[in-house]
């Protein structure tokens, strides 16, 4: 059971990055996914998660109309698209999974998720 996020790196504020994270070992229809993020000395936070079935997708408030969660089922991938990213964006993200027996349910607290990728480090800076 792994997870893999991919697509980081440094962009110039303004800019836009899209992250993936794909999951090895088992399929992601059936968890919830969320994007966590941890900048230099600060906690990990919730970005975002969607649901396994209709539910969400949710955004922490920073980030809503900027970022955007998707997920492909098919290619058992999950994805994070920003948009005007802020140097406050600056930090290493994070995908999760999770379950639950409402599939319309998912979590932006760290503590409901139970697999974890590596994380992939976005840079927002001129």
């Amino acid at each position: 059971v792994q997870l893999q996020a991919s697509g980081g790196g440094l962009v110039q504020p303004g800019g836009s990055l899209t992250l993936s994270c794909a999951a090895d070992g088992f399929t992601l229809d059936d968890y919830y996914i969320g994007w966590f993020r941890q900048a230099p000395g600060k906690e990990r936070e919730g970005v975002t998660c969607i649901a396994s079935g209709d539910g969400g997708p949710y955004y922490r408030e920073s980030v809503r109309g900027r970022f955007t969660i998707s997920r492909d089922d098919a290619k058992n991938t999950a994805y994070l698209q920003m948009n005007n990213l802020k140097p406050e964006d600056t930090a290493r993200y994070y995908c999760a999974t999770g379950r639950h027996s409402y599939p319309e349910i998912c979590f932006l607290s760290s503590d409901q998720y139970q697999n974890w990728g590596q994380g992939t480090l976005v840079t927002v800076s001129s």
